[in-house]
């Protein structure tokens, strides 16, 4: 087989691959995520599992990419004769067709929309209980975010599906279609995140796409998780933002062209720094002013829960340009 060959044959086995060389990682929605090329622990190595865009793969926090006759070199530490004869290798095992997890058909898209459908709204549920633990109360209820209370969810890759209650977001692109969601499998005993290894799971298309809040305008907040986007949308709830779930999303988010600003919370890690180069540089080029939005300690949510709501709105006010500073109110 020639190389192009062998990387056609991989991706078609995508998923078996990333369970074979990266097993630290997770399936979410149509990606695998994991660390690195060596299969650390982490997010900011995605591998596309579905699609014509199958098999290929890019790391945030360096900006490598490849196909997976790559990725199987430099998981291994081979040259390119030695990632071919072990690809050969592998091909030739028997291939385990991955179960589905119960209403995830082979369209995800269909599987997530069914899902916010099924879900309802948040006010009054675990799931607001939950914001409200982690310091963010919003002024209005939001529509991406809606709660499910009996959501499918397996703790391990292995074991059976149970139900459990959720936060679910609703990813959408730039036409508000619902492409994804995103659940936060919960506690109803703690009132916190579900003690399993992933509580976090994302289903459907998210790559370029993001949790939309509020409607567009000439200025944009963009930022990787739930809980940070939101401590956001409570203490500037004026101005229009988005959650793009990961590092590796943000740094693939599509701005609008009729934005001339774009604030970015900066997670202070590699993947977050490389994510908003990534992002600066794309929204820059179509002459987009971009800006970076720094926290004192891991995120803005953890700023809040350490600051208050009073000082740490003060500190996200001095990072903005003076026409959106006093855009505190609902718009």
């Amino acid at each position: 087989m020639k190389a192009d060959e062998i990387a056609r044959a991989l991706a078609e086995r995508a998923e078996a691959v990333c369970r074979a060389y990266l097993p630290a990682g997770r399936r979410q929605g149509a990606y695998w995520h994991v660390g690195n090329v060596h299969g650390h622990p982490g997010q900011s190595l995605y591998v596309r599992l579905t699609g014509p865009q199958a098999g290929h793969w890019t790391d945030a926090a360096t900006s490598e990419y490849g196909d997976l006759l790559d990725l199987i070199a430099a998981n291994r530490g081979l040259d390119f004769w030695g990632a071919v004869e072990e690809a050969h290798i592998f091909l030739r095992q028997p291939w385990p067709a991955p179960s589905p997890t119960p209403h995830e058909g082979s369209d995800t898209r269909a599987a997530a929309r069914r899902l916010f459908a099924a879900s309802k709204p948040m006010a009054g549920t675990l799931a607001e209980r939950y914001l409200a633990g982690r310091g963010i109360v919003l002024p209005r209820p939001e529509p991406a975010l809606r709660f499910h209370p009996r959501a499918w969810c397996r703790t391990t890759p292995d074991a059976s599906p149970e139900s459990r209650p959720a936060l679910i977001a609703a990813v959408t692109d730039a036409d508000g279609t619902v492409t994804g969601v995103q659940r936060t499998f919960l506690d109803p005993v703690s009132v916190g995140k579900a003690s399993i290894a992933t509580p976090r799971r994302a289903l459907g298309h998210l790559r370029g796409n993001a949790v939309r809040f509020g409607a567009s305008g000439p200025a944009l907040v963009a930022g990787e998780g739930i809980e940070t986007v939101l401590t956001l949308r409570m203490l500037l709830p004026g101005l229009p933002m988005v959650a793009a779930l990961s590092a590796a999303h943000l740094g693939a988010f599509e701005p609008l062209s009729t934005l001339t600003r774009l604030y970015v919370a900066i997670e202070p890690d590699p993947a977050g720094e490389s994510a908003f180069a990534r992002l600066a540089d794309r929204a820059g080029a179509r002459g987009i002013a971009v800006r970076p939005l720094l926290s004192r300690h891991a995120d803005l949510n953890a700023d809040l829960l350490a600051l208050g709501p009073d000082v740490t709105a003060a500190q996200v006010r001095r990072q903005l340009d003076p026409a959106d500073r006093d855009r505190t109110r609902a718009a």
